[in-house]
């Protein structure tokens, strides 16, 4: 089977992205961890197969590079919008795309190229009830916020929140930097999470700027993750160290994310970028 394929990434956070709109494509879990593959494969951390929909105009069927599926990747979603924008696969600037976690609304702003340059996305409602975030926490006050969670002996306070995909968010006072190859693997894993989780660690470096690292379930640390970002603003607002509006700034770049609080929903804005073309045989 050979594919041809784009190399696209949202703030370093790197995908290989194709279209399959005619069912041709049948990946296995083997395939998807050859192909993510950084010294036998492409290199990514994950792969989007671009699919069609029937409650939007395409599906966005996302895996992990370690061959698991993912309800939503905010990063990834932001390079499909710019593949099927700048590949004619469609000429619209408001564009549904259907996720694990539902339907998402894309806004695409072209450049003076005319493709797609930055794309704001409505990322939908956080959750909070811990079974559907999903917790095994029972009885508790939602949000959940600075709840006790240990990792290699250390004890972290994490606010907990599913943005299509579950995530625990962990402020700290220090450098965040050492923190997620250290502690999030345990954390990922931990008994709390049925399902795994993402894992963020905050410092607040001014009221609405954050700095982010992140240990995302089912690829290890990454140098971007755009729900953790939204996960993270989310999180800052309820701790009261974030307005409606936060930039997260990662290794990869920074994200802008709105959140207005309550009910609403949450949109997050950054640019996706294609790095090159190519093919593999699997």
């Amino acid at each position: 089977m050979r594919v041809d394929f784009h190399k696209m990434h949202g703030t370093l956070n790197d995908f290989v992205v194709f279209h399959d709109l005619g069912g041709k494509f049948r990946l296995t879990s083997e395939h998807v961890i050859r192909i993510c593959d950084r010294r036998g494969g492409v290199g990514a951390d994950g792969v989007i197969v671009i699919r069609p929909s029937e409650h939007a105009d395409f599906f966005m069927d996302y895996i992990n590079a370690d061959g698991s599926y993912a309800e939503m990747c905010g990063n990834g979603i932001r390079c499909l919008a710019k593949y099927v924008y700048d590949n004619a696969l469609s000429d619209k600037t408001a564009l549904p795309v259907e996720t694990r976690a539902g339907v998402k609304i894309l806004q695409v702003f072209p450049g003076a190229d005319g493709k797609a340059e930055r794309i704001r996305v409505d990322m939908g409602r956080p959750v909070f009830e811990p079974e559907k975030i999903p917790s095994t926490l029972k009885s508790v006050q939602v949000p959940v916020i600075d709840c006790p969670v240990e990792s290699e002996g250390r004890l972290f306070q994490a606010t907990l929140v599913s943005m299509g995909n579950p995530h625990c968010v962990i402020f700290v006072d220090e450098d965040p930097d050492p923190l997620p190859s250290r502690y999030g693997p345990a954390i990922e894993n931990h008994a709390l999470f049925p399902a795994r989780t993402n894992v963020e660690f905050i410092r607040v470096e001014s009221p609405g700027v954050l700095t982010m690292r992140v240990w995302e379930r089912g690829c290890g640390e990454t140098l971007s993750c755009g729900t953790g970002a939204c996960a993270a603003a989310v999180a800052a607002r309820l701790k009261g160290f974030s307005g409606a509006l936060a930039r997260v700034r990662l290794l990869g770049g920074e994200l802008g994310i709105e959140w207005n609080g309550n009910n609403n929903h949450v949109f997050m804005t950054g640019t996706a970028t294609s790095v090159y073309v190519g093919s593999i045989t699997l």
